[in-house]
């Protein structure tokens, strides 16, 4: 199987509804506008207003020190895991966790730290399952650097990690001795459906980023916030990434126009995404759980369908899905994604399904 992703077959009908991922979302006219008229400098120089503007404003949003602009969030996650740890190490995340598989590996690759996957129902572990993975220090047993955190909870349909638990978890990982981390790719998704700002989420996690390409709509950039001292050192990891952005705040632009615009609509998002469920929990054979944000998994077992099939089925009929597993689909709500929109992707699940 080829790693490069294949090129569109033109064979197949314009996709007409995409719920494959909410990186789909294409930037709108305003947010263009505003790129267009972005002042710029040279970022790795340290003189571009429009990232400095970014960052200042997401280490307050995230109630941080310090902030970094960067192309994505993987690349955020395996900063941030560069920076804490050192091979050898171990990070404790749950086994579901994007950055065990999602991220090919880096941390092992890149880092040489192992991740150790915890368990726990709807991709969240909680402090017991936390201690229990806990071992006493010795020189036999690789040393203990880092608790990750997912919120929301990708693979676990898109969960909210109780701000209880979440604080929880990160107190036990202080009085052990290890840093904390948050993947918060869809971290404002959680804030916006709890109800809370996203810097109590995140009071207790030493590092702690923001993904503007999911359902905040920008084309590209993440913002990987934690102390002065953490981003210090985050800054050489940077470099020898290749992370020089150059002219980069014709993006931070998109990202700070997503923050004005974007963020209090995600309630739409997560309000369609009930919608979706509720219309697909009608359909023969189609099992599913309540989402909590805009991601909807269903399976597909009962139908007698795998999921792949489902989706190559869908795709003759211009709406797009992802496939999680052999019976497990995703649709993925967004900013391009509307209540019609949602009628329509469930006509052609009907259709589909009657195949």
């Amino acid at each position: 199987m080829p790693y490069a992703p294949a090129r569109h077959d033109a064979a197949l009908p314009p996709v007409r509804v995409n719920l494959y991922s909410d990186t789909q979302t294409r930037p709108t006219r305003a947010m263009r506008e505003a790129m267009l008229a972005a002042e710029v400098g040279d970022e790795q120089h340290g003189d571009d207003p429009t990232v400095h503007a970014l960052c200042d404003r997401m280490a307050e949003l995230l109630g941080k020190q310090a902030a970094m602009f960067l192309p994505s969030g993987t690349m955020c996650n395996e900063v941030a895991i560069l920076t804490h740890c050192r091979p050898g190490d171990e990070i404790l995340a749950h086994e579901s966790a994007h950055i065990a598989t999602s991220e090919g590996g880096a941390p092992w690759a890149l880092a040489g730290a192992q991740v150790t996957g915890l368990r726990g129902p709807r991709g969240q572990f909680d402090a017991a399952a936390l201690q229990a993975a806990i071992r006493p220090k010795t020189r036999y047993a690789p040393p203990q650097a880092l608790v990750s955190v997912e919120q929301t909870a990708n693979l676990g349909g898109g969960t909210v990690w109780p701000v209880e638990a979440l604080q929880a978890v990160a107190e036990l990982a202080h009085a052990s001795g290890m840093a904390t981390h948050m993947d918060g790719a869809r971290l404002l998704n959680a804030a916006v459906a709890a109800g809370l700002p996203a810097r109590d989420m995140a009071e207790g996690y030493d590092s702690v980023w923001l993904d503007f390409t999911k359902g905040l709509g920008a084309p590209l950039g993440a913002v990987l916030a934690g102390s002065h001292d953490f981003i210090d050192a985050a800054w050489r990891w940077k470099q020898r990434l290749g992370g020089a952005l150059r002219q980069a705040g014709i993006c931070a632009a998109g990202c700070l126009h997503a923050l004005d615009h974007h963020v209090e609509r995600l309630a739409d998002d997560h309000a369609n995404a009930r919608l979706l469920a509720r219309g697909l929990a009608q359909l023969p054979g189609i099992r599913l759980e309540a989402p909590q944000t805009n991601l909807v998994f269903f399976d597909t077992e009962g139908a007698g369908l795998e999921a792949a099939e489902l989706a190559a089925r869908l795709r003759q009929r211009g709406v797009q899905i992802s496939v999680i597993g052999r019976y497990l689909g995703r649709a993925c709500l967004h900013l391009d994604v509307g209540r019609a929109d949602v009628e329509t992707a469930l006509a052609a699940m009907r259709e589909a399904l009657a195949a």
